[in-house]
């Protein structure tokens, strides 16, 4: 579907460059950039160029980075060649050198912590032969060809998200985000689809949403009270674009409330298009409605500043190209209080400095994006 909202100059953007806190994270606005994958880190180390393609960011405007995935300390985690790593020495120093590059230019930034689950195939290196792990050994509803976790399984998963929480705030990262969405593990034990586990990890909707609920409470107990964990969460998946986790308001409820006691401070809340309703004879979209019923600060996301949604075209791998697209909806949105911060994609891969672009007016300077300008800064 298309964003059908005319390109011109929106009247108002005030209400974007407010500033925010959540616990200890002071962004100066409400403007993210998404956690976008972009195969760049040789070895699984963030170099120079991530480095400054992060700075490029912050020193464009952007309030809070949520980086790319970053792969947790397990041997599955990974599914993808050339992605960073969230463990080990040189891993480590080469993302306190992001964060110093983010900091100053008056940015903050959060990793984003990621175990792919079965989305992961064997021969991905540099693991190689190691099998994609799920809850039940399918990667797709109905066809079981990966490894079904054990209980030892899940408690150490648990224990390197935990881990690499600690890591991030000795990092002097701002926050924190667990992947939880677009059919990744924590997803896929979420999702009824991927997990028909008979023990207290499967089966009912609280039972699914467990697996999550103990590594957000490893967390924080690794954190502390003060330090914000954000989920992110989608009713999409990448093997199912329709599927949906819950399908009704009480539901929605009954998801979300065990994630909050166990410590989540925000919701990032991932829909493919940002301007369409959750539920049908309400306004709100997915954000909007998670902030509602937790009262909790909600990211919203999908195809912000673009005429079309990311989705790859049929025979392709990548991310879809995208004309730049009017804000007003998405500001009158903001302005309305529906959710407290804008994720913007990949808008901010053609415009790194996109933020300054729209304090200034400027919106028709923008560049569409390209799929070539993945690889660039």
């Amino acid at each position: 579907m298309i964003n059908t909202q005319s390109e011109k100059a929106v009247s108002n953007v005030d209400v974007l460059f407010k500033p925010l806190t959540i616990k200890s994270l002071n962004a100066p606005n409400r403007i993210v950039m998404a956690p976008m994958t972009r195969n760049q880190s040789p070895n699984n180390i963030p170099n120079d160029s991530n480095v400054e393609y992060y700075r490029k960011r912050a020193g464009g405007g952007v309030g809070l980075i949520v980086t790319e995935g970053t792969c947790v300390n397990h041997i599955a985690a990974s599914g993808y060649p050339d992605v960073p790593y969230f463990y080990g020495e040189d891993r480590l120093e080469a993302w306190g050198k992001v964060v110093s590059a983010v900091h100053a230019e008056g940015g903050t930034i959060a990793p984003q912590l990621w175990h792919c689950g079965g989305m992961r195939k064997k021969g991905a290196m540099p693991e190689g032969d190691v099998d994609g792990y799920t809850p039940s050994g399918m990667n797709v509803p109905g066809k079981v060809n990966r490894h079904i976790m054990s209980k030892q399984d899940i408690a150490d998963v648990i224990r390197a998200f935990a881990e690499g929480a600690r890591d991030a705030k000795a990092l002097g990262f701002d926050a924190v985000e667990i992947h939880g969405a677009h059919g990744y593990l924590v997803d896929q034990f979420f999702w009824e689809g991927t997990n028909q586990r008979d023990d207290e990890y499967g089966g009912s909707l609280e039972n699914r949403g467990r697996f999550a609920k103990e590594i957000v409470e490893a967390c924080r107990a690794e954190v502390g009270a003060d330090f914000p964990i954000i989920l992110r969460w989608s009713q999409w998946k990448q093997q199912d674009y329709a599927a949906r986790l819950v399908t009704t308001e009480a539901g929605l409820e009954a998801f979300l409330r065990p994630l909050v006691d166990a410590g989540v401070d925000a919701f990032h809340c991932s829909q493919r298009r940002f301007w369409e309703p959750e539920f049908e004879g309400s306004h709100l979209n997915l954000a909007g409605w998670v902030k509602k019923i937790t009262g909790l600060p909600t990211i919203t996301v999908g195809s912000v500043s673009l005429d079309a949604d990311f989705i790859p075209l049929p025979g392709e791998h990548v991310f879809r190209e995208g004309k730049p697209a009017s804000i007003d909806g998405l500001v009158a949105m903001l302005e309305r209080g529906d959710f407290d911060m804008v994720a913007v994609g990949r808008a901010l891969i053609a415009n790194p400095d996109w933020a300054n672009i729209v304090r200034q007016g400027d919106v028709l300077d923008l560049r569409a994006f390209e799929k070539k300008m993945l690889m660039s800064l």
